[in-house]
This record gives structure tokens, C-alpha cells and sequence, in this order.
């Protein structure tokens, strides 16, 4: 029987028992499960030696088919590079097996999607299939799966468990289920966790929320931000204690929660105790084992039997298998009657051989009902520190739950806790938002007290509530990756430090884009947080919510922050026009000075706001943390969450240009203080005025090319004369000066303040403080002018291109012709009476390309017809194509000439000839090219073929004489037909010889004529 990779092994024996008799009363049964038994408990290692004992023990204990033989074959259904269950092979091998085998029943798959899909062949076969795996909720699915009897556990059981266990503790309004999830193989924690969240949801209308856990990181999220009491963990023993352990460190109120692990398996009973775990930084992990009660729902017990539990289940699946088809032969029935067999498995009671104390009772839906064991951890002097103590059971047959006379849950608070303790998870009672509503007050010093209490009791909420959390999920991106740019939208980004700052390096100057995305249909930008982790204690939540309640028209608005590790960042609004930095290093944008003076009162005005405010300062304010709205109303940005941001600075070029805003007291720090100094903002206001004054970058010094390194080094020594910025008189004005260097004292103290700057502007700028309407719309006019002169530049740019690609298009096509296509119109083909047609080629062609090289050869006819091409610009004539050294021209077409197109080709053919007598080949200098010419004048049809590479071609039978007449003709000489000479000799000028009748294929004698050249003594008038 051991044929579990080779089919073909197995199909020979099952052929050969039907070859040799006996087949058709035997019974065939396929068994197709994995093989690693380290990873599934219904793995063929462990399950095939119990169906082979219960095959066994059917005549000799059972009494069970007397007389009949089963044939059991067993098929591996494992991904054998993987490791894992291979749906894909279990289809495979069941479509193999009910073609060659034809088999009484299936046995297996365990795994939920192969099952899934065998189950589905096996009900359209009617073929029984019988299975101790496959915990799905989606199994339940009577209409789908009509043939599938579990006799293992099942999701659905575990759900109804829990409905009775929260009914009994009255929870009735929120729980969470999480559940450990690599989003590979089969999922088993997700499927196993399924039935209590399906059924908590529909049958007792709870509020159950479901979340997936990878990482250690995600699992500190979830704990952090849990507003569930009542937690049910499915997954690894580690996710656990990773869970418990974060529960004793994040969680202030442990014993309010109550948490549930379910162990299926029952492996955390095995071999290890949870809280002996090897992790060093858990301090006193018996503690929190103490506080939390933890569930453990098994189905067996290992002091019963020695074997598997799965194993044992897949034993009673094969008798109870047995009883139904015995049943069923009794009756008359076909042994692979899969649908009645099927029924006859149904509400059926009878002992299982796996463990004694448990009854099989297979309902409607075909699923075992087991008994669920209730463990806690309890000290007892016995088994120092903790042992695992029963405390009750669930019976699926009856629905109860049989509680232990002796021992009970030691709920920490005497009771067990709310599911949902008010004004705690949720604020929806009126009573939360109240305060107090039973406190009543005598006295006006009490009421104080109380309102007092009610202020810190809101800002509690507030903090609690977390309002500015933003999930990833909830932030739309147009692609991964993906910087957002259109037209008007210059923002940058700085690498490092700033949302909005210009990347420059040492090397030049370039721009990032602002990361930017979608938050409720809004376009935000989002400045990612170089931390693996937040830490969200108290300061952090205050700046948060500090931040949130800032609303000023020259701050940019706080949005939020995401904290769901990878993706720590902090969202705020995004601001179209680009940074102050993008504006003045644009050269196409003219700033006037009431322009200039205007963003320079947006940026005293925001500061002022900020230095009153609790945030206290900037830290980090530079030219391209201004940021300018779709209004040009410019905003401060990057300020504030000194806590919540991460130090990020280094020593290569950007983070040094960063620190070119920074004040010299600051600069003695490697790491300076995140939130920065109010003198320090100062100091960064007057390198950003000088920017503006200049516009010549940060920090400029006339006549110095200065490293950012060097500038800084020189700040910091401190020395005098203090090195700073060049300041022109020239380009401002002399007060502006005075500022300047106001701010950038080397003394903080003798620095102003942004509310005497804010005196000194208004002093400086009467007019741009006057009305601020006409500062707006004097800004909507500059801009406008800007956009017209913008507008024609690029109207020239295009002209410019539009014209280069019409001369390319004239170049090949007729003139006439593109101009129909250029229009849209339709080019027909059109007939003309009378044209002239010109055919030329090289004789020898064939042999001097023979001796020469490809690119010798494509050189001598670039050469050739380049020559040819600069002389038919003289003659009213159309280059039709070259095809090799053929030579093509035709004249009369599409612009009718009348006559003169003989005459036109004519003067031309004499041309070339006389050009081709003097021209010399570059790789063969002392051979003479020898050209051979043919004309023919008549009748052509022309028109344009093609939608891609379209050409102009002629047809009709002049096309063919022409080639005729080049190909009679002979070297260095103008073959003429008698249709061309009657037209030239209309002109009377040129010279034509009679060289006879030829004959030309297809077309018979025709009398030709040489053309000599043209009459020198008659006068053309």
C-alpha cells in the first residue's frame, strides 16, 4: 500500500485486483492527505497506520462488513518543493483517481482549499468523502458540499461555544478575534477563528472586528490601540505570549480584559508551559498569566489513548464509513451511493474509539459535535508557580457549559469584566460627554472644582480618543510609489527632516516630488517618519492633539499621523503651488517686490502665531518648509511633534545643507534639540530674507564657492568678523538690510522677536499692509502676466516643432497630398491623362556590391541619390522612391503641368547624366558609375496606400513601360519612347536620335530614340 508519490504503482494494483477477480464486491477507498507531519496533524505518517487499524478491527471488534475486502490506496496531495498542500495537485489527483480507479470513497484531503475543491468534485460524483480536517465555516454549506462528513473539529462548533460562553457572561456588545496570518499555504489560524466571528456577529448582533497579525509590529498596534475587553487569540504559542506580554507592558488596566487562546491542538499543553518563555526582557511574566484567564478548547486527552488525536478522528470517520455502508448494501443500496451513505452518517450516536469519553453525534450539517475544555492558570502550592486547572467543559451535543464544582476563574476583580465598561471604548452615552451628571454642587468653590474636573476629564478623552489617527488602509495612492505631478503643482520634498524642502547636493541642484495621496477625497501630502516604532506616551499624545487644534491661514493644516508600522508618517495639507525654495529658484517667475514683501508678512505672521501658541517654536524652519496654496498665500509646514519625529541627521551633503538655516548656538550640537529655540527660528527667518532679497540661494556670499561644510564650519567657530550671508543695497532696500542682520546676531538676545518684526514690516510695507484685497489681486495679475508671457513661449516652442514636422511629412509625401491628410480628408485616388515617368539604375550594380562591403554599398547610394535629390529641387518633378539603385521620378503629378512635364524630365534625365559622369565613388575612386536611363510618357492612376508609413504610388501600364525602357536601354545613355519624343519635339530644343525598334517584353516592337541632349543654336521664347 505504500504507493504515496508514484499514481502509477497504485493504478497497477487496483487494475490488477480487477484482472484477477474478486474486483466488483470489493470496496476501493483513496486516501489523499500531505506528508509532513511536523506541519499538519493529518498528515499520511500519522493518519494512515489509524485507518488501517480501524480496516482492521471492522470484522474482529466491529462486526462490520462480513465478507467484503476494502482496498485502500493512499496518495500524497503535498507541494513537494514547498512543503505544503497543493490544491492544485489534490484536483489532479482526485480527477486521476475517478478516471483509472474509480474508488468507493475519499478519505481527505485535511487541508481547507484542497478540500475545497475535491469536495466539489466529490459531491457532483456522489461519491462519499469523509475528512477529520477541514475546519471551514464555508463547509457547512449543505447544498455545496452534500457528500462531506467531518469527523474532526469544526469552526462552526467552536462558534457556537462561544455564543453560549458570552450569553453565560453576558457579552453582548463588542469582542475582537485575532488571528496569526502569513497570507500562504492554508490559513488554518483564519479558518479556525472563523465560526466564532461569523457567529457572534450573526446570531448575537455583536460588534466583532477580525484582525490579521504578521509581525511582532503589527501585534504592538493592536494592543496599543485595542478597544475590545473580550480578545480571542487563534495562532502560534509565541503570537501569544508576544500578545500577553505587550498586554502587561502597554495595557494599564489588564484585569479589565479578558483573553481567550484557542488551541485547537491543544499544543501549549505539551512539553512547555507559556510562561516559561526564553525571553530576557519579560520581566515577571507569572504576573500577567495571573491576571488574564486564558481558554483553551481542545477535544482529547493524551491520558486515554497513546495516538493521534487527528488520527484518532480519521479512525471513527472510517467505522462511522463502515455503519453507513453496511447499512446501505442491507438495504440494497450501491456501495458508492455517496448520498445515501451520506444521510445515513447523519444523527447518529455512538462511542468513539479515539478518546471514551466522547460521543459522536453527527447533525444535519454532518459535523461532529465535541466536548470544549475551559483551562486556567491557577497557582497551587503542587505545582509551583502555575499549573493548568479544567474549570468547566462545553458539550456540543447539549450546548451547555458544565462548570467544575471545585475549581472557577479567579476573576481579579471578583467579577468577570464589562465587554464594553462605559465612557471607555465608546462616548455614544450622553452621560459620558456630562461629566459628572449625579454630582450636584452647593457651593461656587465646588462647582469650580468640578468644571476643572470636567476640563482634565475631556482633555482625557481627547487623548484617548486619538482622533488624529489616520489607518494606512485609509490613505488612497494613484500607484505605489507614485510622486503626484501636474501642471501647477511644484511642491518638493526633502529627503530628510522636511516635507516640503528641495533636495539639493553637492553637485547640483535637483527636486522630489512631495509624496502625496488621497485621504476622505482630499489630496494630502504625507511626510514618511524614519522610526520603526511610536511610542505613545503622554507627551506624544499632547503634541498630537495640540497639533490637531491648530487652525491659522500661514500654518498649514494638521490632518493626522499614521502609526501602523512600516508606515509611521504624518499627514497634513498639501499645498499645490510649491515651496518658497521652488519660487525663487524658478527663474521664469518674476517677483516684484510687493510680491516679496507679501511672503515675507505670510511668514512673520505665521512664526508670530506659532511662537504664542503651545508649540512654542519651529526647529526646522527653512525656505523650503514655506510652502505657497493655490491662493499664493503662503504657510509654514514641518513645525511641531518635536517628540513624535525622529533625529535623522548626518554628515552627508543634504542633511549639511539643511543646517545652513541654522543658528550658530545650535550648531555646536551634533544632534540639535528637535524642537529648536525661538532665537534660532529668528536666525533661520533672516537667512530666509536673504534668499528672498537676492535670489541666489541660502546662505550666499559674493565672490565665495563654499561647500556646505565650509559655510558651516565657519558659522560655528564663531569668530570675528562673524561670517554670514552678502546683503546688497543695490537689490533692496537699506532697512531690509538692517533686518538681516538684526536676525542673524551672533547673540540670541540681541536678536527682535517676530512680534517687533511683525511692527518692523508693517513700518517697512505701507503699502503691500494697506488693503489686502489689492495685494491679492496684484498678485493674480502678476501671475497672469506671467502665465501669458509662459504661454507664448511655449505657443513659439510649439510653432517651432509643428513646422519641422510638416517638413519631414512634405519630405514624404507630395505637398498637396499631406496638406488633404493634415485636414483629415480622405486621399482618393486620382487618374491622370498624361505624365512623364523617369527609371534609372547602375549597370554592375550587382558585381561592385559583390566586391564591397554592406556599408560600402550604403554609402555609395547615400552618396548618389543625395546628389541626385539636391538636383530634381530644380525641375518641377516628384521623387516617387529608390528601390536599391533603382531611381524613380515622375513629373505632371499631383499638380497637373500640362506638356511640361516631358520637358521637365527631360532637362532633368540630362542633369544627372552630366552629374553622374564626374562623380566619384569613395571606396572605388577610379571607376566611373554608369547610369542607365529610361522615359515614358502616357496615363497614370496615383493615390496613397497605407495607414502606417503611408507612400504616394503610381499605376498603369506607363509605370511598366517606363522600367521597360530603363532596362533596354544602355549605359551612360537616355532611352526615350516615341510617346515622349512627339511631346519634346513640341519644344523643338532637344536632340533625339532614332535608335530603331526594340523589342520589349509584354509590349512587342517599339520604335525608341536616344536623347542626346538639348539644341544649342535655337532660342527658347
Amino acid at each position: 500500500m505504500g504507493c504515496r508519490n508514484v499514481l502509477g504503482w497504485c493504478l497497477l494494483s487496483a487494475l490488477s485486483c480487477c484482472l484477477f477477480g474478486g474486483c466488483r464486491g470489493n470496496i476501493t477507498v483513496v486516501v489523499m492527505l500531505p506528508d509532513n507531519h511536523h506541519k499538519y496533524p493529518w498528515a499520511l505518517p500519522r493518519v494512515f497506520p489509524a485507518i488501517l487499524m480501524a480496516y482492521e478491527d471492522l470484522h474482529s471488534k466491529h462486526g462490520l462488513l462480513l465478507g467484503r475486502s476494502i482496498n485502500i490506496l493512499n496518495y500524497s496531495t503535498e507541494d513537494p518543493i514547498a512543503g505544503s498542500c497543493a490544491e492544485s495537485r489534490a484536483q489532479v489527483v482526485a480527477v486521476d483517481a475517478k478516471l483509472y480507479i474509480r474508488p468507493d470513497a475519499f478519505f481527505g484531503p485535511g487541508c481547507v482549499y484542497p478540500l475545497a475543491s475535491v469536495g466539489r468534485f466529490a459531491s457532483h460524483w456522489k461519491l462519499p468523502l469523509i475528512t477529520a480536517g477541514g475546519p471551514a465555516y464555508g463547509f457547512d454549506k449543505q447544498e455545496e458540499y452534500r457528500t462531506i462528513v467531518r469527523s474532526g473539529p469544526s469552526t462552526t462548533k467552536l462558534g457556537d461555544f462561544a455564543t453560549v460562553l458570552h450569553t453565560h457572561f453576558n457579552w453582548t456588545s463588542r469582542a475582537i478575534v485575532i488571528f496569526y496570518d502569513l497570507r500562504q499555504d492554508d490559513r488554518p489560524h483564519y479558518f479556525l477563528s472563523e465560526g466564532i466571528f461569523l457567529n457572534l456577529k450573526e446570531e448575537m448582533n455583536i460588534s466583532v472586528e477580525a484582525q490579521p497579525n504578521i509581525l511582532k509590529e503589527q501585534i504592538s498596534k493592536l494592543v496599543v490601540g485595542i478597544v475590545f475587553a473580550v480578545a480571542y487569540v487563534c495562532g502560534p504559542l509565541d503570537t501569544f505570549l508576544n500578545i500577553m506580554k505587550l498586554f502587561q507592558s502597554e495595557i494599564r488596566d489588564p484585569e479589565n480584559y479578558a483573553i481567550f487562546y484557542l488551541d485547537v491542538f491543544a499544543e501549549s499543553l505539551v512539553n512547555r508551559k507559556p510562561w516559561q518563555n526564553t525571553d530576557s526582557d519579560w520581566a515577571d511574566p507569572i504576573e500577567i498569566f495571573k491576571v488574564q484567564q486564558t481558554h483553551k478548547t481542545h477535544a482529547f486527552s493524551y491520558v486515554y489513548l497513546g495516538m493521534d488525536y487527528i488520527a484518532g478522528s480519521f479512525y471513527d470517520g472510517f467505522v462511522l464509513y463502515a455503519r453507513a455502508l453496511e447499512e446501505t448494501l442491507a438495504d440494497g443500496g450501491a456501495q458508492n451511493d455517496g448520498i445515501n451513505i451520506t444521510m445515513r452518517t447523519q444523527n447518529r450516536r455512538f462511542w468513539g474509539e479515539q478518546t471514551l469519553e466522547f460521543q459522536f453525534n453527527l447533525k444535519l450539517n454532518v459535523n461532529r459535535a465535541y466536548i470544549f475544555h475551559i483551562f486556567v492558570f491557577i497557582p497551587l502550592k503542587q505545582c509551583f508557580p502555575l499549573c493548568f486547572q479544567v474549570v468547566a467543559y462545553y458539550n456540543g451535543t447539549t450546548k451547555e457549559i458544565i462548570w467544575s464544582q471545585t475549581e472557577k476563574i479567579h476573576w481579579p476583580c471578583g467579577v468577570p469584566p464589562l465587554d464594553n465598561p462605559p465612557c471607555v471604548f465608546s462616548t455614544a452615552d450622553p452621560s459620558c460627554k456630562d461629566g459628572y451628571p449625579a454630582l450636584y454642587v452647593a457651593v461656587l468653590v465646588e462647582f469650580t472644582v468640578f468644571f476643572l474636573d470636567c476640563r482634565k476629564l475631556k482633555l482625557e478623552k481627547e487623548l484617548a480618543g486619538m482622533l488624529w489617527r489616520i489607518r494606512w488602509e485609509d490613505l488612497q495612492f494613484e500607484s505605489p510609489n507614485k510622486y503626484h505631478k501636474r501642471a501647477g503643482s511644484r511642491l518638493t520634498l526633502s529627503q530628510r527632516g522636511s516635507s516640503y524642502g528641495s533636495l539639493i547636493t553637492a553637485h547640483g541642484k535637483y527636486q522630489l516630488f512631495a509624496k502625496t495621496g488621497y485621504f476622505k477625497g482630499n489630496l494630502v501630502a504625507i511626510k514618511h517618519v524614519n522610526k520603526k516604532r511610536v511610542e505613545l506616551t503622554r507627551q506624544v499624545l499632547l503634541e498630537l492633539k495640540h497639533m490637531r487644534d491648530v487652525q491659522f491661514n500661514h500654518l498649514t493644516r494638521f490632518i493626522g499621523a499614521c502609526i501602523d508600522p512600516p508606515n509611521i508618517c504624518i499627514v497634513t495639507e498639501y499645498c499645490p503651488r510649491g515651496s518658497l525654495q521652488d519660487i525663487l529658484e524658478n527663474e521664469s517667475i518674476n517677483l516684484d517686490w510687493m510680491f516679496r514683501y507679501s511672503l515675507i508678512n505670510d511668514i512673520v505672521k505665521g512664526m508670530n502665531y506659532l511662537h504664542n501658541s503651545y508649540i512654542g517654536c519651529h526647529g526646522n524652519l527653512k525656505s523650503s518648509n514655506c510652502v505657497v496654496d493655490s491662493r499664493f498665500v503662503l504657510k509654514i509646514t514641518d513645525y511641531g511633534l518635536a517628540s513624535f519625529r525622529s533625529s535623522s541627521e548626518n554628515d552627508d551633503s543634504h542633511a549639511l545643507y539643511a543646517k545652513l538655516w541654522t543658528a550658530p548656538e545650535l550648531l555646536i550640537y551634533d544632534r540639535h534639540p528637535p524642537q529648536g529655540t525661538q532665537k534660532g527660528d529668528v536666525y533661520s527667518f533672516g537667512i530666509i530674507l536673504q534668499e528672498i532679497a537676492l535670489r541666489n540661494g541660502p546662505f550666499y556670499v559674493e565672490g565665495m564657492d563654499l561647500s556646505p561644510k565650509e559655510i558651516i564650519q565657519k558659522v560655528r567657530n564663531g569668530q570675528k568678523p562673524y561670517f554670514r550671508p552678502t546683503t546688497d543695497n543695490r537689490c533692496h532696500s537699506e532697512e531690509l538690510t538692517i533686518l538681516m542682520e538684526g536676525c542673524w546676531a551672533e547673540d540670541p538676545a540681541e536678536r527682535p522677536d517676530f512680534g517687533h518684526i511683525k511692527i518692523y514690516m508693517a513700518k517697512l510695507n505701507k503699502e503691500g499692509s494697506t488693503s489686502i484685497l489689492n495685494n491679492l489681486l496684484s498678485r493674480m495679475e502678476q501671475y497672469a502676466n506671467n502665465l501669458e508671457n509662459l504661454v507664448e513661449e511655449r505657443t513659439q516652442a510649439y510653432l517651432e516643432e509643428k513646422r519641422k514636422a510638416e517638413n519631414l511629412l512634405y519630405q514624404i509625401l507630395p505637398h498637396s497630398v499631406a496638406e488633404q491628410l493634415k485636414r483629415g480628408e480622405t486621399v482618393q485616388a486620382e487618374a491622370f491623362d498624361s505624365v512623364t515617368i523617369y527609371f534609372s539604375d547602375i549597370v554592375g550594380f550587382t558585381s561592385m556590391s559583390a566586391e564591397s562591403t554592406p556599408l560600402q554599398v550604403v554609402t555609395l547610394l547615400n552618396d548618389l541619390y543625395t546628389c541626385f535629390d539636391a538636383i530634381i529641387d530644380n525641375f518641377d518633378v516628384y521623387k516617387v522612391e529608390t528601390i536599391g539603385d533603382a531611381y524613380m521620378v515622375v513629373s505632371g503629378l499631383p499638380v497637373r503641368n500640362g506638356k511640361l512635364h516631358a520637358r521637365e524630365i527631360a532637362g532633368m534625365s540630362l542633369a544627372l547624366l552630366e552629374q553622374v559622369k564626374t562623380f566619384k565613388i569613395r571606396h572605388r575612386p577610379n571607376d566611373q558609375l554608369r547610369l542607365r536611363i529610361g522615359i515614358h510618357t502616357g496615363p497614370v492612376c496615383a493615390g496613397v496606400v497605407g495607414l502606417k508609413m503611408p507612400r504616394y504610388c503610381l499605376f498603369g501600364d506607363t509605370v511598366n513601360t517606363a522600367s521597360r525602357m530603363e532596362s533596354n536601354g544602355e549605359a551612360l545613355k537616355i532611352h526615350v519612347s516615341s510617346a515622349t519624343k512627339e511631346v519634346l519635339d513640341e519644344f523643338g530644343y532637344f536632340d533625339l536620335q532614332l535608335r530603331g525598334d526594340v523589342e520589349m517584353k509584354g509590349k512587342g516592337k517599339m520604335r525608341t530614340y536616344w536623347l542626346l541632349g538639348e539644341k544649342t543654336d535655337v532660342y527658347v521664347i
